[in-house]
C-alpha cells in the first residue's frame, strides 16, 4: 500500500457501524486500464457535512477497517454547501499509486473520525479486450453481491428512521431550550425585582443612619447649651461668694445680705428644680435611645456595632444619672444648710454685738491640731471663746481683724474648706474644683454623647 504525505485518520470500526448511504458515488466503471489515472465522482447527500480531514481510499474488496486501504486522496472541501455543484465532487487519483493486480476494489468516503460514510461498487483493475467484455460469475458471487445490496438497502432505511429520530429530539431539545430560556428570563426578571428591594432596604437603612446622626448632633448642640449654662451659673455663683463677703464684713449690710441670701434660695431651689427637669429628660432620653435601639435592632443586623455602642451610651447615661443623683442629694444637703444658716442670721439680727466681751489671744495654743478638718490648720486658732456663760462666742480673723460669731466663722472655714476639695472624672480622670459641680456633670455627661 502507498501513502501520501501523511496517514489518514483511521478507526477499527467494523463494517456493522459505518453509514455507506451519506456520500454515493457516481459513474464507478467495472474495471480500469492500469497505467492511467483514475477518477473517482461523489455526491454529498443533503444531511452531510464535509470536514478538513476527510478522505477516499481505495479498498481490496473484504475489508473489515478502514485500516485496510491500498491508497488514499484528501477530499476538496465545498466553498458553498448550499450550491448544487458543490454536492458534486471529484477526486483523482495516480497511476502509479493504483494497485497492480486483477483484484476487486472500491472507493470508500472515510471521515476525520475514521468512519465510512459511502461506498462503491466493485471494480478491477486490468486491461481491456474483447474476452472481458462477457463477464462470467458464480451462483454463488451474484447471491453474495445480492445479499451485499439487500444490507445496504436495510442499512439505508435505518438511516432514514435515525435521521426521522434525530430530527425529532432536535425538535424536543429546541422545545426544552426555549422553555428553559423562558425560565431564565423569569429568573432574571425576579433577580432584578430582588435587587430593587434590596436596594430600597438599604436605603431606608442609610435614611434611619442619617437621622440618628441628626439626633446626636442635637444632643450635641443641647450640650453646649448647657455648658453656656453652667458658665452663667458659675458666675451667679462668683456674684453670691461676693454677696456673702459683704455680709460678714459689717453688721449695717446684714438686712440686705438677708435679702440676697433669700434671692439666692429661690434661685438654688429654682436651679434643682430645673435640674430635676433634667434629668427626667435625660431619663426620656436613655428611653429613646432603648427604643432606637430596638428599632435597628429589628430592621438590620448589620448595625449590631452600632447597637453595642447605644447600649454602651445607656450605660454611661445610667453613671450620669447616678451621678446627678448624688449632686441632687448634696444640693439638698446645702440647702438645708443654707435654711439653717439663714435661721441663725435671723437669731444674729436681734444681738447687740458692741457689747459682747472679747478676749485677747494670750498663746498659739491648739494650732493646726485644734481642728482635724483643716489642711492647714485652723488660721483663727488665735481666738478664744468667751467665758461668759450664755453668750455666743466671738472669734477674730487673723487676716482682716474682723470678727464674727462661732457659727458663722466656722460656715466661712466650712466654705474655705469645700473650695480645696477636687471632683474627679470616674471617666478622664480630669479633676474638677467642688465650686465647679455643675460643670462637672456636664463634662460626665459629655463622655456619653
Amino acid at each position: 500500500m502507498e501513502e501520501t504525505v501523511e496517514d489518514p485518520p483511521t478507526s477499527a470500526v467494523l463494517l456493522d457501524h459505518c453509514h455507506f448511504s451519506q456520500v454515493i458515488f457516481n459513474s464507478v466503471e467495472k474495471f480500469y486500464v492500469p497505467g492511467g489515472d483514475v477518477t473517482c465522482y461523489y455526491t454529498l447527500t443533503q444531511h452531510f457535512i464535509p470536514r478538513r480531514k476527510d478522505w477516499i481510499g481505495i479498498f481490496r474488496v473484504g475489508w473489515k477497517t478502514t485500516r485496510e486501504y491500498y491508497t488514499f486522496m484528501w477530499v476538496t472541501l465545498p466553498v458553498d454547501l448550499n450550491t448544487e455543484s458543490a454536492k458534486q465532487q471529484e477526486v483523482q487519483f495516480k497511476a502509479y499509486y493504483l494497485p497492480k493486480d486483477d483484484e476487486y476494489y472500491q472507493f470508500c468516503y472515510v471521515d476525520q473520525d475514521g468512519v465510512v460514510r459511502g461506498a462503491s461498487i466493485p471494480f478491477q483493475f486490468r486491461p481491456e479486450n474483447e474476452e472481458d467484455i462477457l463477464v462470467v460469475t458464480t451462483q454463488g458471487e451474484v447471491e453474495e453481491i445480492e445479499q451485499h445490496n439487500k444490507e445496504l438497502r436495510k442499512e439505508n432505511q435505518e438511516l432514514k428512521d435515525s435521521c426521522v429520530s434525530l430530527q425529532q429530539q432536535n425538535s424536543d431539545m429546541q422545545a426544552e431550550l426555549h422553555k428553559k430560556e423562558e425560565e431564565l428570563e423569569t429568573l432574571k426578571g425576579t433577580n432584578k425585582e430582588l435587587e430593587q428591594q434590596l436596594k430600597a432596604q438599604k436605603d431606608r437603612w442609610e435614611n434611619e443612619l442619617l437621622q440618628l446622626k441628626e439626633q446626636n448632633q442635637k444632643m450635641s448642640s443641647e450640650n453646649e447649651k448647657m455648658g453656656v449654662r453652667v458658665d452663667q451659673l458659675q458666675a451667679q455663683l462668683s456674684t453670691q461668694e461676693k454677696e456673702m463677703e459683704k455680709l460678714v464684713q459689717g453688721d449695717q449690710d446684714k438686712t440686705e445680705q438677708l435679702k440676697h441670701l433669700r434671692k439666692e434660695n429661690s434661685q438654688l431651689l429654682l436651679t434643682l428644680a430645673q435640674q430635676r427637669e433634667h434629668q427626667k429628660k435625660l431619663e426620656q432620653t436613655v428611653e429613646e435611645m432603648k427604643q432606637e435601639e430596638a428599632s435597628a435592632k429589628k430592621k438590620q443586623q448589620q448595625l449590631t456595632d452600632e447597637n453595642s455602642g447605644l447600649s454602651e451610651t445607656l450605660n454611661e447615661n445610667k453613671i450620669v444619672c447616678n451621678v446627678l443623683q448624688r449632686e441632687k442629694e448634696r444640693l439638698e444637703r446645702e440647702n438645708d444648710l443654707l435654711k439653717r444658716e439663714n435661721s441663725r442670721l435671723l437669731s444674729y439680727m436681734g444681738l447687740d454685738f458692741d457689747s459682747l466681751p472679747y478676749q485677747a489671744p494670750t498663746s498659739d495654743q491648739g494650732g493646726a491640731g485644734q481642728n482635724p478638718g483643716l489642711v492647714y490648720g485652723n488660721p483663727y486658732s488665735g481666738i478664744q471663746e468667751s467665758s461668759a456663760p450664755g453668750l455666743l462666742a466671738i472669734k477674730r480673723c487673723p487676716t482682716c481683724k474682723s470678727d464674727f460669731a462661732d457659727d458663722i466663722f466656722d460656715h466661712t472655714l466650712e466654705q474655705q474648706r469645700m473650695q480645696t476639695l477636687c471632683l474627679n472624672c470616674p471617666i478622664c480622670d480630669k479633676s474638677f474644683p467642688a465650686t465647679e459641680k455643675q460643670i462637672f456633670e456636664d463634662h460626665v455627661f459629655c463622655h456619653t454623647l
